[in-house]
């Protein structure tokens, strides 16, 4: 298993301008299923920092009232706790767009005020291009005088309210409102990394990049610069000291780190033409793809990556796609529903077209019938190449939006990961696995559960609820009508692109 088989080497990133290593051995990483697996996790590592250490964050949306276990702390109390014990406290938060539009201005502006208030200090950042936005999702916590305890967390999971759900699926009590399919507390299925050994620095050297750009924090927003100068908010970003040496090594994984930048004016230091090495991370490893792709997407939407998947498809016979989704978008509505099915039906449409009896597509349900919204980036192919970040599968995180991924090649921790998703979804216990090991076994698996849900559903819900939680997909059909305006809707406004226009040109990721 050579590591450059599966792995981005050289130009392959294509980013000159990028200075981390291209990869680096020696990690140990764990996958938490669902929020309140990583907070519980994130709640007692930065109670155990202290005077010196470091906690850098960056995120889409924070929500500084957010419980991050049943009795506390919030999300505010806790890095407020940790600043005032002298903890450097370090945050770059999305400077989003206003409430009355859905966003999250005013909660991201509330948690950066409560933390610089504690003695930290939280920028909004609007370096991204017009109407694109800032997704990663990145803790980053280092001890100077501890190196080996050092660790960092990346994955899907914002500090936000929705996110804290478990294996039950009853949903956050704090809850964003959603579609109503989703009732009052929506489900929500998502998965962070935990991070140990050399590949915390790369993590902490993503942040200082970001956090040393020297441009403006309101790129193209005048209106938003003027507002940020009457409530004084921070505009300038402090120094940070000295990068800390790499932790030594904590396990046998081989990591990769993978960022999406567009093509911005003025660019980024650090990616003067942006980098899309997410979607060239896996378009070279579906390549290689021979047996089982599994992934689990919250929109899986775009025909544009659909065309590599069913490229794998048509290249390798025996391949099977296994795709987990959730079963209706977050939003409804007469205008803003349409477009956000279309990609997807695309997408399915695509792959279908190259090897109907190869793709498998499914939602979740909670054992209360309940749609789970799937929220998840997660892809493991093969059971050698595994990869969770912020970046879905759609054109906007490819090239539009800052996202950040951490591909991981470690045949244990692939496998494994597969495995601990099957189970749940199939409601297994743990080690009842001996039949999803194999790519043929899992796929039988899943069809047999999703078919048995499916006609216990049909049959008007009578007798004893079949186990598992997959349903197959069946994604709303639209007529020509609907399609001739929700089609470039979408690929406009929803899911755009950010290459330089010679990329987009050569159609090169």
């Amino acid at each position: 298993m050579r590591t450059e088989d599966w792995f981005l080497a050289g130009a392959e990133r294509g980013n000159d301008a990028c200075r981390l290593p291209e990869w680096c051995e020696g990690n140990r990483v764990v996958a938490h299923v669902h929020g309140s697996a990583y907070f519980a996790r994130l709640v007692d590592e930065v109670r155990r920092l202290g005077r010196g250490d470091h906690l850098f964050f960056t995120d889409w949306r924070g929500d500084a009232d957010e419980r991050l276990c049943p009795g506390g702390p919030t999300v505010g109390e806790l890095f407020c706790d940790a600043a005032r014990r002298g903890v450097l406290v370090k945050g770059l938060m999305w400077r989003s767009h206003r409430d009355e539009l859905s966003y999250s201005e005013e909660q991201n502006r509330q948690l950066g005020d409560e933390v610089s208030a504690a003695g930290g200090e939280v920028l909004l950042d609007q370096r991204v291009r017009r109407a694109g936005s800032h997704h990663q999702k990145l803790v980053v916590l280092r001890r100077p005088g501890a190196p080996e305890r050092d660790v960092a967390f990346a994955g899907g999971i914002d500090l936000c309210h929705s996110r804290r759900d478990d294996a039950t699926h009853a949903g956050d009590p704090q809850a964003v409102p959603m579609s109503g399919a989703y009732g009052d507390r929506p489900p929500w299925h998502d998965v962070q990394l935990e991070v140990r050994g050399p590949a915390v620095g790369l993590l902490d050297a993503v942040f200082r990049e970001r956090w040393e750009d020297p441009h403006s924090l309101d790129t193209h927003n005048p209106i938003a610069h003027l507002r940020d100068l009457f409530f004084r908010a921070d505009l300038v970003a402090d120094p940070l000291p000295e990068r800390p040496p790499d932790p030594p090594p904590a396990g046998d994984a081989r990591v990769q780190v993978l960022r999406t930048y567009p093509a911005i004016r003025p660019g980024y230091p650090f990616a003067p033409r942006g980098e899309r090495s997410v979607a060239r991370g896996y378009a070279k490893v579906l390549r290689r793809a021979r047996r089982l792709v599994y992934l689990e997407d919250q929109y899986m939407w775009s025909p544009h990556i659909a065309e590599l998947l069913a490229d794998a498809l048509r290249r390798s016979p025996e391949l099977h796609l296994v795709v987990v989704v959730p079963r209706h978008p977050d939003v409804d509505g007469g205008f803003a529903l349409p477009p956000n099915q279309v990609g997807r039906l695309q997408a399915i449409e695509v792959c279908h077209r190259a090897a109907p009896d190869r793709v498998h597509v499914y939602d979740l349900e909670n054992h209360e019938g309940t749609p789970v919204y799937v929220h998840a980036k997660v892809a493991v192919v093969d059971d050698t190449w595994a990869c969770a970040g912020s970046a879905n599968l759609n054109r906007r995180s490819w090239t539009h939006d800052s996202e950040l991924s951490v591909a991981v090649l470690d045949a244990a921790f692939a496998r494994d990961l597969r495995l601990e998703l099957l189970r749940e979804h199939l409601d297994r216990d743990p080690g009842d696995d001996a039949d999803l090991v194999e790519a043929d076994g899992a796929v039988r698996a899943v069809e047999a559960a999703a078919d048995a849900l499916d006609a216990w559903h049909d049959a008007g819900r009578t007798g004893p609820r079949p186990a598992g939680r997959l349903r197959r997909h069946r994604p709303e059909r639209m007529s020509k009508l609907t399609r001739s305006w929700a089609v470039p809707a979408y690929r406009m406004l929803y899911d755009p692109d950010g290459r330089p226009w010679r990329d987009r040109f050569r159609h090169r990721w």
